[in-house]
């Protein structure tokens, strides 16, 4: 059986993730102490004891999330689990940063490091109010960008994230996302809705942030990844250190291409994906991609013995 490991991105959030990870595991507490060191502050006292407004602060919940993700990892290897168990190794958005740390590309530390910048790159790109972010339901790729071009005009409105065949989001100016959410219905779908995120994150209004990450990804070390990774950009493996570091740039304005990621997984024979951290969003995604793809999600205890059993 080939299997893939799978990190989840903003969204998946909530007050409280990883304590139950941290209690009875020093390894998954060594994660949030070096992530609270690396940012000289207490972020997991934010994630336990804090309010989910501040939490969800693009800048914030960018490393929290890793942070939750790599505890469940260190979990697994304490119960002898290691990255040796996975083929592939993928992350949605700022996930691909936890994937890399998961499979020894990144330390925690600097990937900690990495996406607080990142989270406020972005969220310093675009002034709070002129970008906006809308899911479109029931209207494939194609049909989104035939949508987001339509609806353009002078502005920018771009296919920003391909999650699934029925579950493309749309990134760009608020109007013209607007406007894209109103074409959308008229070509029939199901639904159409502003997602409530703080900018509009994976086009080309973004590329500021592209030129912060460049700096910032230059001066880190990036080591060949144990497992390959599979590329946001371009939903295909890569382990070479000085393409993952140009990648990730890309990334910021580039398109996450999660429902081709997984088909390309699906391809190179995988056949369980384990979504690692908080949530269960990528699991539901990869339902809708590809049905034969069997899915476990590892974000407490629990989870992570029945997964250790299960490859026993």
């Amino acid at each position: 059986m080939s299997r893939a490991f799978v990190f989840p991105g903003q969204g998946a959030q909530t007050i409280g993730m990883g304590k139950e990870l941290a209690d009875a595991y020093p390894a998954a507490r060594a994660v949030f102490e070096e992530v609270d060191d690396a940012l000289g502050e207490s972020l997991s006292g934010l994630i336990w004891d804090g309010d989910i407004e501040t939490l969800t602060l693009t800048q914030n919940a960018q490393p929290v999330l890793m942070a939750t993700s790599m505890a469940a990892m260190r979990a697994l290897e304490a119960e002898g689990v290691g990255i040796d168990a996975a083929s592939f190794v993928a992350g949605h958005s700022l996930g691909e940063y936890s994937a890399l740390a998961a499979a020894g590309a990144l330390s925690v530390s600097d990937a900690a490091r990495l996406l607080r910048a990142r989270g406020q790159a972005m969220q310093e790109a675009v002034p709070v109010g002129v970008g906006a972010m809308a899911a479109l339901l029931g209207l494939d790729l194609d049909a989104v960008r035939a949508v987001a071009e339509e609806a353009a005009g002078d502005q920018v409105c771009q296919a920003a994230n391909d999650n699934d065949p029925a579950q493309v989001v749309v990134s760009g100016h608020k109007e013209a996302v607007e406007r894209a959410i109103e074409i959308a219905k008229a070509k029939g779908a199901k639904r159409a809705v502003l997602l409530p995120v703080s900018a509009p994150f994976h086009c080309a209004l973004m590329a500021p942030a592209a030129e912060v990450m460049a700096e910032a990804l230059s001066t880190v070390q990036i080591n060949a990844p144990a497992v390959p990774v599979i590329a946001n950009v371009l939903a295909a493996p890569e382990s070479d250190p000085d393409r993952i570091r140009s990648l990730l740039v890309e990334q910021i304005t580039g398109a996450v291409r999660w429902r081709e990621s997984v088909i390309e997984m699906g391809a190179q024979g995988v056949t369980e994906i384990w979504e690692i951290g908080a949530g269960k969003a990528l699991s539901g995604m990869v339902r809708r991609i590809d049905r034969e793809i069997a899915t476990q999600n590892i974000a407490t205890p629990a989870d992570v013995q029945a997964a250790a059993e299960s490859i026993k």
